[in-house]
């Protein structure tokens, strides 16, 4: 008994030594309710690998509250490994020279198996500095897409299994959709500033901003007041005074998906990673799905989308082990199976061209699940349709809200309404530039 009590105290010992031994990363995000736990799931997959590293996520609020924790953190020397930062939080992130270590960097230096090839260039290209070289790890990559009530559609006289392909074909539908009291309004939608501006600006492949839409330079400026996002925003106001499109609120108030799945609307604009979440609650129909609607006037349209969610930032400061164990975590995330799990069941976009393979079964299996990624790949991007790098844009899309009801109020027309976006958000440019050259 004593020999056996002694063996086992002897492995206790030994397995306590091992646990100890382990390096130890904490991964800070953003993440609530059911995303937040698969993404709990997935670290713990990643410990359960290997018994080298273990990952330990944290949940720090929303995206600018976790983005906010992270800097306080590192200024007092206690920042995570990893921080989960918001697609227009990138430029913040880039100008933080010092407080951040570049993914591509990282990957090498620790012999991880990493090719930026393998991601699609939609989301690759948001995430790399001027040289091609990728500074973040993707996460959950998401684009705007359109659901609408099936249900509703037949009973307008429309086809259900044909969604509106042009602004044109929208505003008609919407019309005859009301007139035959289907539904009392035809269309709401997430986002004025990522929607109906940053997205309605790359799929007509227009600029919203100079040096490649800030990718070039902190000394780039806005420039999404051209003649396309002006006729938009008069026609939104126009369809809003109609009654023909509903304003879902700023960013932070999403009034639109109630309005979709009470049927008070009969067609929505809103992130494809909101998928489940619209078919948990349209039980009473069916949805269906379609890529974002286009102007057929403007050449090269439609062009591809650009995305939103976030991706992952290594921060400086810590040991090389933690490194190491960052490099493999962020191998693990890029492996096929990881992406198509996380993918199929959130809604989020698989960021690589193996990911994309791997559900193909998944998308066969579930037809309009698929609308984001053929919408973000239909064309290869251009300096107009990758994405945006500007800074404090955080604070510039509460500044397209603010004039888009402007606008709706009546108290300014479109071109001034963008006009004063344009000017508020590049004295907002300008203080960044003098903060961070």
């Amino acid at each position: 008994m004593i020999r056996y009590g002694t063996a086992s105290a002897v492995a206790l010992v030994a397995s306590l030594t091992a646990a100890q031994a382990q390096t130890n990363i904490e991964w800070w995000h953003a993440m609530g309710g059911e995303l937040g736990a698969k993404l709990e799931e997935i670290a713990q997959g990643f410990n359960d690998s290997q018994d080298e590293y273990t990952v330990t996520p944290a949940y720090k609020g929303t995206y600018p509250e976790t983005m906010t924790a992270a800097i306080a953190a590192f200024r007092a020397n206690q920042q995570p490994a990893i921080v989960q930062v918001f697609e227009v939080g990138t430029g913040t992130m880039m100008a933080a020279q010092g407080a951040i270590v570049p993914v591509h960097e990282l990957m090498e230096q620790h012999g991880q198996a990493f090719d930026q090839a393998a991601f699609l260039p939609s989301v690759v290209g948001y995430y790399t500095d001027a040289d091609g070289n990728m500074l973040s790890m993707p996460f959950n990559s998401s684009t705007p897409i359109l659901y609408y009530n099936k249900t509703v559609f037949e009973a307008a006289g429309l086809d259900p299994e044909t969604p509106p392909k042009t602004w044109a074909e929208l505003e008609q539908f919407s019309k005859q959709i009301m007139e035959s009291e289907a539904a009392s309004c035809g269309f709401t939608t997430q986002w004025i500033s990522w929607a109906q501006t940053e997205n309605l600006s790359a799929w007509h492949n227009q600029p919203i901003g100079t040096l490649e839409n800030g990718f070039g330079g902190l000394d780039a400026r806005l420039s999404l007041n051209g003649p396309v996002q002006v006729k938009h925003w008069e026609n939104l106001k126009r369809w809003s005074d109609e009654g023909v499109f509903k304003y879902g609120g700023p960013v932070g108030a999403d009034n639109a998906a109630p309005m979709l799945y009470s049927q008070e609307c009969a067609m929505m604009m809103g992130s494809s990673a909101s998928r489940a979440g619209v078919v948990a609650n349209s039980t009473a129909y069916e949805v269906g799905y379609g890529m974002l609607p286009y102007y057929d006037d403007v050449e090269g349209a439609p062009q591809n989308s650009i995305i939103g969610g976030a991706s992952l930032w290594v921060l400086s400061g810590k040991s090389d082990e933690e490194y190491a164990a960052t490099a493999a975590f962020f191998e693990y995330l890029t492996q096929p199976e990881v992406q198509a799990d996380w993918a199929s069941f959130t809604g989020y976009l698989p960021i690589t061209a193996a990911a994309r393979e791997q559900m193909a079964d998944y998308y066969a299996e579930n037809p309009g699940a698929d609308t984001g990624i053929n919408q973000i790949t239909l064309n290869e991007p251009t300096e107009n349709s990758k994405g945006l790098r500007f800074g404090s844009y955080v604070q510039i899309r509460g500044v397209i809200d603010e004039e888009f009801e402007q606008l709706l109020s009546g108290d300014k027309d479109a071109q001034g309404a963008l006009d004063a976006v344009v000017s508020r958000g590049d004295a907002l440019l300008e203080e960044f530039q003098a903060q961070n050259q």
